[in-house]
């Protein structure tokens, strides 16, 4: 049989539980957010860089080739990146082919940001598209007819020629169709070229089958870390 001491007791140990396990719940808290995310920019590089003719120091920008919203800012479309470059080593008989570029800041119109992203491995590639006839000259109609006004023109007469003039019409179409590219909205890896990562967290890319050419071209990625086939694609528009 319980005597009222015995019940205050036990209704006190209950409290004290209930409260312990509350205060320890609360100072858990929310999941911290992660900070490790990768943040990537499609980019168009403003100049030529190659590897050890380029020499390290040397200022470089490059264009956003998409607008990109990375942590409640939005990059827009053409973006002004700019930074150095940090690695430039030839190709040699004992030395891979290294380069490295940092960009620390991005410009636009309305505004900018402090960056720290590094030209990785990877590109997105040209994609040729098909069918699209490119030749020059506006088609032919289906049939010509005299409007009735002064002399009937003389079919051999340079003024009753079309412009262009026919023979110009018939090589425009005999000659091939000039390809229309695009590019790509996923990223590959660009062949023979691997990418390292320093102790201080810089990126550079390196190749020992070629000496790199960067041109202004190609769309790179700018990244702030390594990046892998699951990470967002052009048009996206954003990453974390």
């Amino acid at each position: 049989m319980f005597t009222r001491t015995m019940i205050v007791r036990r209704l006190v140990l209950v409290l004290t539980v209930v409260v312990y396990s509350n205060g320890s719940v609360s100072q858990q808290g929310p999941a911290a957010p992660n900070s490790t995310s990768v943040k990537e920019f499609p980019v168009n590089m403003k100049q030529n860089v190659t590897a050890g003719a380029t020499p390290v120091g040397t200022k470089v920008e490059a264009k956003l080739l998409v607008a990109t919203l990375v942590g409640g800012t939005v990059f827009p479309k053409n973006t002004i990146f700019s930074g150095e470059v940090i690695e430039s080593v030839a190709k040699s008989a004992t030395t891979s082919s290294r380069i490295g570029i940092r960009m620390d800041s991005a410009q636009w119109k309305n505004g900018s940001a402090p960056v720290k992203v590094y030209l990785t491995a990877w590109c997105y590639p040209l994609i040729a598209a098909r069918g699209q006839d490119l030749s020059y000259g506006p088609p032919q109609p289906a049939s010509k007819t005299w409007n009735g006004a002064g002399t009937y023109p003389d079919p051999s007469s340079p003024a009753s020629q079309p412009f262009p003039s026919q023979d110009m019409h018939r090589s425009a179409e005999s000659a091939p169709e000039s390809p229309v590219y695009s590019v790509s909205k996923h990223r590959v890896l660009m062949k023979d070229i691997e990418s390292e990562r320093h102790d201080d967290g810089a990126v550079a890319i390196t190749s020992n089958r070629f000496n790199i050419k960067l041109d202004k071209l190609t769309t790179y990625v700018l990244a702030t870390g390594d990046l892998t086939l699951g990470s967002p694609g052009l048009g996206n528009g954003s990453t974390n």
